[in-house]
């Protein structure tokens, strides 16, 4: 495992040169990993795509994309560098994806997740998502379901309970 200063990191939109790291990230994290025409055709034709690398460095070590419509933001794939697992670098990542959601004028978050994935679920369940459905034989890789989770996104300001 490579450990990382945090405060090195740079999280920033994601461009067309950062595509073949990308590709790399996608084949060591998913079964079925997406193609560099896949990201190339969401960065320059989906005006609701909204992709943003975690740099350190010169090496992109993370990635994460969304849609964001309407005031929903879907994310489509989140994925960190297998040597830099296990320091926390997947929430923080989705905390700037959060963040960035908000901006874009996202109240809610959704996204699927393999039902065999713990480790995932964890991580999400930390940041706020809960299950609400399952997408049966939602991967074409071996038909596994997958679990739709949402969260509720916090606006700066924080909590809408306050006595005012």
């Amino acid at each position: 495992m490579s450990v990382i200063e945090e405060d090195k990191l740079v999280f920033r939109l994601m461009q067309l040169t950062d595509i073949p790291q990308i590709v790399a990230i996608e084949q060591e994290a998913f079964t079925s990993p997406w193609t560099s025409e896949a990201f190339v055709n969401e960065l320059t034709r989906n005006h609701f795509a909204r992709y943003m690398v975690m740099a350190y460095g010169e090496d992109v070590i993370g990635y994460g994309g969304m849609w964001t419509i309407m005031d929903e933001a879907h994310i489509t794939n989140i994925a960190v560098r297998s040597d830099y697992r296990g320091q926390g670098l997947g929430e923080r990542l989705l905390t700037e994806l959060q963040r960035t959601a908000v901006m874009f004028g996202s109240a809610r978050m959704t996204l699927e997740v393999r039902v065999t994935n713990e480790i995932a679920q964890r991580l999400y369940r930390k940041m706020g998502f809960e299950p609400s459905g399952i997408r049966p034989g939602y991967y074409s890789d071996n038909q596994e379901d997958a679990l739709i989770m949402w969260a509720e996104l916090e606006h700066e300001g924080g909590d809408t309970d306050d006595d005012e």
